[in-house]
């Protein structure tokens, strides 16, 4: 397995993001990728994916992969937290990286939709982000966690945040993965049970992980779907995006992805074989071997549905 490094990245408001590097730290930045991650998931989570990807990719490669506020090693959320933040700490990962990729999961695709547009000086929102030299070489996300024109009816966050406050945390996670289905056996049994089967890996190693960022989980996923998108608006993305979700994901992610790609003129859609949510971050070589193609410039292997 490629070395890894580490190394602290200062935020704009004075906090700091911690950063680990998969293979040469000092990799041209068209050879490198920033993973923004998703929702409840540190950085360390995604290392056998960034290895995956780095071994399809060459060892040319690096993959640069940060904790997002309040998980792992980086800063609390801050209390003006907003989706302002999330899109300053990408625009300081890639000034001080130098990549010029990024691939966003699950709500890290919220993130990475989001920043890629402000960044052109698309922003219907005016963040007062634009930077052309930002703007990634290439974009893709896989299962972007969007609540595209009612996709994801977001009337159970106030919910969510309330059993996360009164430590509930399984029966929160529970219920989040109803709404989004993430575990197509488990969405369709009762809360309540799926609630005993999360408790029960809460209190596991990789649970301990986990249970720190959920205070987090609230802020963000508040500002990622609170506000009802409509596809359109991320209509001006740049055409070397692509969209794409596995055969086996949630219907709110094939809905959203589908509905977004086919909303941004020339951007690419990939259907990968098999694929589920949870494809990224583990290793699962339809979507590891999609990924590294698209980042390659080269075409999508044979076992990968491309779709217009």
């Amino acid at each position: 397995m490629s070395d890894s490094t580490t190394r602290t990245i200062p935020t704009s408001e004075g906090g700091q993001l911690h950063l680990v590097t998969h293979g040469p730290a000092d990799a041209a930045g068209k050879n490198r990728i920033v993973i923004v991650c998703g929702a409840f998931l540190p950085a360390v989570i995604y290392a056998p994916f960034a290895h995956g990807i780095m071994k399809d990719l060459g060892d040319e490669w690096a993959v640069d992969v940060y904790d997002r506020r309040g998980k792992g090693k980086s800063s609390d959320i801050p209390d003006n937290y907003s989706m302002d933040t999330e899109i300053a700490d990408v625009a300081a990962v890639l000034k001080a990286t130098g990549a010029r990729h990024l691939l966003g999961h699950s709500l890290g695709g919220s993130v990475t939709l989001n920043a890629v547009q402000a960044f052109a000086g698309l922003d219907i929102n005016d963040r007062h982000f634009h930077d052309p030299a930002l703007v990634p070489e290439r974009t893709a996300v896989y299962d972007p966690a969007i609540n595209v024109e009612g996709s994801n009816d977001a009337t159970w966050l106030p919910e969510f945040e309330r059993l996360v406050n009164e430590g509930k945390l399984a029966r929160a996670l529970a219920l989040a993965n109803s709404k989004f289905g993430n575990t197509p056996t488990l969405s369709k049994a009762p809360n309540f049970m799926v609630a005993g089967v999360l408790a029960l890996s809460l209190r596991t190693g990789l649970g301990a992980v986990g249970k720190g960022v959920f205070p987090a989980a609230v802020a963000e996923l508040k500002a990622a779907l609170g506000e009802e998108a409509a596809a359109k608006d991320f209509a001006d993305l740049p055409t070397k995006t692509l969209f794409m979700t596995g055969e086996n994901s949630s219907t709110y992610f094939q809905t959203t992805t589908r509905r977004l790609a086919k909303a941004v003129p020339g951007s690419t859609l990939e259907i990968a074989p098999k694929g589920m949510h949870g494809s990224v971050p583990a290793v699962r070589h339809d979507v590891v071997s999609g990924l590294a193609a698209w980042f390659s410039g080269e075409e999508a292997p044979d076992d990968v549905r491309v779709e217009s």
